[in-house]
C-alpha cells in the first residue's frame, strides 16, 4: 500500500471528509478476487493448498476490515467503547502511522501485532 499502489492508498492518509468511500477501498477487490479464485479453483480441481491460500487471504481481509476500518477508523460504529489495553495500543500505533501524510517515513503499526513500545505506553497508563 505504501509502495507501487500508493495512488490508491493516498486518500486514506489525506481523506476527503465529504465522501464515505475512498480509492483505498479498492483494496477490497485486490484481495477478494484472488481469494475467491483460489477457493473456487482449489476446490473444483482438488488443489487443496491453493484453496487454503484463498481462505488465508479471506481471513486477512476480514481481519483488515474489522480491525482497520471498523475498530481503528470507526467507519462503522460497532466497537466504539472498547477500553482494552491492547486495543488502545493498536489505535495509538495507527495514529503514529498516520502522522506522516506521505508514503515515506510512515511507521508500521502492526495491525494485529502491535509494536511493543505502544503496548508499553498503554500499560504504563493502567499502572499509573
Amino acid at each position: 500500500m505504501h509502495g507501487f499502489l500508493w495512488n490508491l492508498h493516498l486518500d486514506h492518509h489525506v481523506p476527503d471528509r465529504n465522501t464515505f468511500f475512498e480509492k483505498n477501498d479498492m483494496f477490497f477487490l485486490i484481495y477478494a478476487i484472488p481469494s475467491w479464485l483460489c477457493i473456487m479453483l482449489g476446490s473444483m480441481f482438488a488443489i487443496w493448498p491453493i484453496m487454503y491460500i484463498g481462505f488465508g487471504i479471506l481471513a486477512y481481509g476480514i481481519a483488515y476490515f474489522l480491525v482497520h476500518e471498523v475498530f481503528i477508523h470507526q467507519r462503522f460504529k460497532w466497537f466504539r467503547n472498547s477500553d482494552n489495553v491492547y486495543f488502545r495500543a493498536i489505535r495509538r500505533a495507527h495514529k503514529v502511522h498516520h502522522k506522516h501524510m506521505g508514503k515515506e517515513q510512515g511507521e508500521c503499526f502492526g495491525m494485529l501485532i502491535v509494536p511493543w513500545k505502544y503496548l508499553k505506553q498503554e500499560l504504563k497508563k493502567v499502572h499509573a
